[in-house]
This record gives C-alpha cells, structure tokens and sequence, in this order.
C-alpha cells in the first residue's frame, strides 16, 4: 500500500498531468472538434504551463481549494527540481506543477467527484 501523503509531489504531478490532459482532451473531443490539428490547438489554452497557472491562482484567489489542497500545491511549488522549463517561467512551472500535483493526488484518493468539479471549473463546464 502506498502512503499518499509522502509521496514525491513529482510524482503526483506526473500522474496528474495525465489525468488532466485527458479530461481536456475528453472536453475538446465532446465539443465535436473534427480536426485533430484544431484539437491540438485548442488544448493548448488549457494544458500550457501559463494557462495552467492562470487557472490555479484563480482559484487559490476565489479560495475555491480547500486548505489540504492547499497544501499539495504548496508542497509541489516547493519542491526542490532542477528542471529548467522551455517555454515558461520557473515560477509558471511550478506552480503548473503544483496544480498537476493537485490533481494527481485526487486521483490517487480517488476522489473523482472533485477531479470533476475542478476540471469544471477550469473548463468554464456546469
């Protein structure tokens, strides 16, 4: 059994970027997109690390994530990395990270009603 809790927040973060991609990809498929290349373009306003930070403080600033959501952010922000991003800010990396992480560990606790209901928030979805 793993202890979720103390687990690499890289490592939540890996997964949650899965989880989260899919769900934008699910959202873009079911808005009847026809093209893969308008898909792809489309994805973009959701999956860069500026889009995604956008969405995090956003929602850190409308308090919509509870204080143990928090913390799982705040925890992957700071996590020691030596990555040195591409196309973003450190700071915009890490806090993408951090709503990755987020994410991630909601999956791993299974707690999909709250993947659902921030992936709608972020999605604009009701």
């Amino acid at each position: 059994m793993i202890d979720i809790n103390s687990m690499n927040s890289l490592v939540l973060a890996y997964l949650g970027d899965s989880v989260y991609e899919l769900y934008v990809r699910d959202y873009l498929v079911k808005k009847n997109i026809g093209k893969v290349n308008d898909l792809q373009k489309e994805a973009i306003n959701y999956v860069s690390a500026s889009n995604q930070e956008k969405y995090l403080l956003k929602m850190i600033e409308d308090n919509y994530l509870t204080e143990e959501e928090l913390d799982i952010v705040k925890r992957a922000r700071n996590h020691k990395n030596n990555h040195k991003p591409k196309y973003s800010s450190i700071i915009t990396y890490k806090n993408a990270t951090g709503l990755e992480a987020l994410i991630g560990y909601l999956y791993l606790n299974n707690n999909n009603n709250r993947i659902n209901d921030i992936m709608n928030y972020i999605l604009g979805s009701d």
